[in-house]
């Protein structure tokens, strides 16, 4: 098992999951707080959001559980769903803040 490469694919599948309300993906916003790839191939993510009281809380926590549980070689998923720290913009990628207009 190649841990780095399934955490290389995990990433690209995370960077294809957006918040709907925002125009980047949850990787580059800065929501993944940490990705552990264990050596029997589960994965542990702990991530946030935006906000505590996100209306699309259920439905991105669920796109990652989905979407992790696809990459090849991942045997198991378990998200950590966290406020602390909160998530605030300095959070944001250097891409995001390009897509965001910050730059």
């Amino acid at each position: 098992m190649d841990k780095l490469k399934i955490e290389q694919d995990i990433v690209k599948v995370l960077k294809n999951i957006y918040d709907p309300e925002i125009p980047v993906n949850i990787y580059d916003l800065g929501l993944i707080y940490e990705i552990t790839v264990n050596a029997d191939a589960k994965v542990e993510i702990t991530m946030t959001l935006t906000a505590p009281n996100c209306p699309m809380a259920d439905e991105l926590v669920e796109s990652v559980n989905e979407g992790v549980r696809d990459v090849p070689g991942v045997k198991d998923v378990s998200i950590n769903l966290t406020f602390e720290p909160p998530w605030d913009m300095a959070n944001l990628s250097e891409e995001a803040k390009f897509e965001l207009g910050f730059f």
